[in-house]
């Protein structure tokens, strides 16, 4: 049976007001809420040997697989390097020295633009945290200072991939050099859930950046800022900034 004669009976099944209809939906809708019975003991150690055994794969994979892999792309040899899920995607011409203990997330993109003879340079510094589905497009450099946080789905966009001109777009063309721009995160940054931050721009040190938000200028030290574009909430000079 084809596949939209097998749609169409799961439709009739669902829409018709025959007896035949009526009780193959009953039957289908039983037997989708069978269930097994619940013996607690039982299935709590099963969970437990569940997360153990993920546990233990997945430590594995990443100390003698996924973090050697990911070693092999930088420039440098980094201690402590921790990735967590996986292994992150590098796309493209990058040069990557990265700091001692890093945290980096399996879904981070991080790609270099493929323009010019310029090598894109990312330098990320010590105990640094990065959160998944983070991308970092690097156009000319990008510098993460030290104890930085990048929260999930940030976007560090040195670079737009496209040029404005529709034509150009059309035809397949690259970005233009106008529109690529150095990003620098100096010491204690953090940028919460969704942050993005646009080419040219420096977050100064200890600023927070708060969720969804997107900065498109500089943006001095020890600030809350929010909105988009990002603007300046309230200072936190009096704050302890060791904690970030």
């Amino acid at each position: 049976m084809s596949t939209f004669n097998i749609d169409h009976a799961k439709q009739w099944a669902k829409t018709s007001d025959s007896l035949f209809a009526q009780l193959i939906k009953t039957l289908w809708f039983k037997i989708k809420t069978i269930e097994m019975p619940n013996i607690p003991f039982v299935f709590k150690l099963l969970y437990l040997a569940h997360i153990v055994l993920k546990q233990t794969i997945a430590d594995v994979l990443r100390i003698l697989y996924y973090t050697p892999l990911f070693k092999s792309r930088l420039r440098n040899n980094p201690k402590q390097l921790y990735l967590y899920g996986g292994l992150p995607v590098v796309i493209g011409s990058l040069d990557i020295v990265m700091g001692d203990k890093v945290r980096l997330a399996a879904m981070t993109t991080i790609s270099g633009r493929a323009v010019g003879q310029h090598i894109p340079q990312l330098v990320i510094g010590d105990n640094v945290g990065i959160g998944w589905r983070t991308s970092i497009s690097v156009g000319k450099s990008i510098s993460i200072g030290n104890n930085v946080r990048i929260a999930g789905d940030c976007y560090l966009a040195g670079y737009p991939g496209h040029p404005v001109n529709a034509k150009l777009r059309a035809l397949g063309k690259p970005d233009e050099d106008s529109q690529v721009g150095n990003i620098i995160l100096e010491d204690d940054v953090w940028l919460a859930t969704g942050v993005k931050v646009m080419p040219g721009v420096t977050i100064g040190c200890g600023t927070i950046v708060a969720a969804g938000s997107v900065v498109t200028k500089d943006l001095p030290s020890f600030v809350l800022a929010a909105g988009v574009p990002a603007k300046i909430i309230k200072s936190i000079e009096g704050e302890d900034h060791d904690q970030f």
